[in-house]
């Protein structure tokens, strides 16, 4: 703001200057309003993906415990974690969903891998191209190489 008197700003330019700022307070709070909706947002997705984050490692550790015949010291000691802390983390999931999980890990073992297209040795050991497939440079009249410039 100037620091010119009051008395030589018309009143034209006073009520301008008066939206303007209304103008400012107004796409501020719009600003703020904004933020507040996009952090709740992340904040729900983010407490949504911790949700399904726990329900799988509860999940990872009821197969571990049954495919190691429920020996919960033996996969703690694997896991280095508490045994007490893996039977409480494995203990809500239903040994149905237990044994979906374990054949479904089953089927994906049993699944043939997709092979990678790969070259023939021959042409992965030697990178470089024959020599006859080496163009050779060309050379003007007056003996410089027509290809520099």
């Amino acid at each position: 703001m100037s620091t010119t008197p009051a008395a030589s700003v018309s009143t034209a330019e006073l009520r301008r200057r008066v939206r303007a700022v209304e103008a400012l307070k107004a796409k501020t709070r719009e600003m703020a309003v904004a933020n507040v909706l996009t952090t709740r947002e992340t904040a729900v997705k983010a407490a949504h993906a911790k949700d399904e984050a726990d329900v799988a490692a509860r999940e990872a550790a009821a197969v571990a415990l049954r495919l190691f015949n429920n020996d919960a010291e033996l996969v703690a000691d694997l896991l280095e974690v508490p045994a007490e802390e893996l039977e409480r983390e494995a203990k809500p999931v239903t040994a149905a969903r237990a044994k979906e999980i374990i054949e479904s890990l089953r089927t994906r073992a049993g699944r043939p891998r997709p092979n990678r297209a790969r070259k023939p040795r021959a042409e992965a050991s030697d990178p470089s191209p024959p020599a006859s497939e080496i163009p050779a440079p060309a050379f003007t009249p007056d003996g410089s190489r027509a290809d520099a410039a």
